[in-house]
């Protein structure tokens, strides 16, 4: 983004991520450290999510990362059920508050998001891409001045890269981010929002 175009922006207000809309059998809601600091804990420990992910990290770490996330505006962690089982861990966030910011023209009110499956064995069916077009589309709904949700997958990641793919997410490129390549993926409200 240019210069000039950041000034413009620089004073808009930007809420906070929001928590998507999703419709049943999906649900879905901010997470709590009471409730699910151990399941995000855990499912970080798992092998095809901690390999991506890079965030197998002790329960203290967990514990304060949720609590700083829930404290701030960058972004939000959530819980995502499918008929009433828990089967995501997701991170909302705002681009433009975000390390991805400048690696592509964003927007002010652009979303992204990270997505974990917890348990393996809810992968490799189809559930993934049914919950990324389901949240990316919740997304839409829940903020009217979002045009954009976008998404940054290790390049590397084969499955993560063909579930986006499948659920309607576009690949604009390849961006270099500290910890890994990344593949930028964009869910736009229409065509005209393609970056």
């Amino acid at each position: 983004m240019t210069a000039a175009l950041r000034e413009d922006t620089a004073s808009i207000v930007v809420p906070a991520p929001p928590v998507a809309r999703v419709r049943a059998p999906w649900s879905i809601r901010p997470a709590s450290v009471s409730q699910d600091l151990e399941r995000v804990w855990r499912w970080n420990q798992a092998p095809h999510v901690a390999a991506f992910w890079k965030q197998a990290w002790p329960l203290e770490r967990w514990r304060a990362e949720l609590e700083r996330q829930l404290a701030g505006d960058h972004s939000l962690p959530c819980m995502l059920e499918h008929e009433g089982a828990p089967v995501a861990y997701l991170e909302v966030y705002r681009v433009i508050r975000d390390r991805l910011s400048g690696h592509y023209a964003e927007r002010p009110h652009d979303l992204g998001v990270h997505v974990a499956i917890g348990e393996l064995g809810h992968t490799g069916r189809g559930l993934g891409r049914t919950l990324l077009r389901e949240v990316a589309e919740g997304l839409l709904a829940a903020d009217p001045h979002c045009t954009r949700v976008v998404a940054e997958p290790d390049s590397g990641n084969a499955p993560s890269l063909r579930a986006f793919s499948a659920a309607g997410f576009r690949a604009v490129g390849s961006i270099n981010l500290p910890d890994k390549t990344a593949t930028l993926f964009v869910f736009p409200r229409s065509e005209e929002d393609l970056p």
